[in-house]
């Protein structure tokens, strides 16, 4: 008779199901980026997106929910979106914060897209150093650089004045769907995904 503490944990029944997941996701050339943005989250978008880009030029649907994180993350997803050559159709959803903000603008604003309740921040970069003096005055002019960079992103992505954008940021600013469309963020609110092939 077997011992019931000896038996498999039921994590490993759950296996065949994420790779079922995973290989629907695959297939209907859709990518996910829930929460906090960080390197592996970075490095595993990236991944994804390379690989639908290889296997096709068709469009790809990316949803994005997330806070934010980050910043140097959300530059490498920025950055691969506008390097593969599909399309990528950007749907954010729930709220697109910060980093994800600045990810989300990867794509032209025809392609940018968001379901009705969804909430937009933009703000510029916060950080915490300590240290020496020296070095802390080397973090506050990265920040400095870091908040002329991520301005100048929004300004051209928006067509929003750059002084515009700098003051628009200088706190939080909060977006509703409706908002963001207005502010240039966002190309269109949709209700469902038939609407995306208009």
């Amino acid at each position: 008779m077997e011992d019931p503490e000896n038996e498999s944990p039921p994590a490993a029944t759950a296996e065949p199901r994420n790779s079922f997941l995973e290989e629907k996701a695959f297939k209907s050339r859709t990518v996910l980026l829930f929460g906090a943005i960080s390197d592996a989250t970075a490095s595993d978008v990236a991944r994804r997106l390379i690989a639908l880009d290889a296997d096709s030029a068709a469009p790809i649907d990316m949803l994005v929910s997330s806070p934010g994180g980050h910043l140097e993350s959300g530059d490498a997803i920025h950055d691969i979106l506008r390097f593969i050559t599909a399309p990528v159709n950007m749907i954010g959803t729930g709220w697109v914060g910060s980093a994800a903000t600045h990810l989300y603008l990867g794509v032209p604003r025809e392609r940018r897209f968001c379901t009705p309740n969804t909430r937009f921040l933009i703000h510029q970069p916060s950080g915490a150093s300590g240290g020496q003096a020296t070095d802390i005055a080397i973090h506050a002019q990265e920040i400095l650089k870091a908040r002329e960079r991520i301005a100048r992103v929004i300004s051209r992505e928006t067509g929003k004045p750059l002084d515009s954008v700098l003051l628009d940021i200088e706190r939080d600013r909060w977006l509703s769907a409706e908002e963001a469309v207005a502010y240039g963020l966002v190309g269109r609110v949709i209700q469902n995904k038939a609407e995306l092939k208009r």
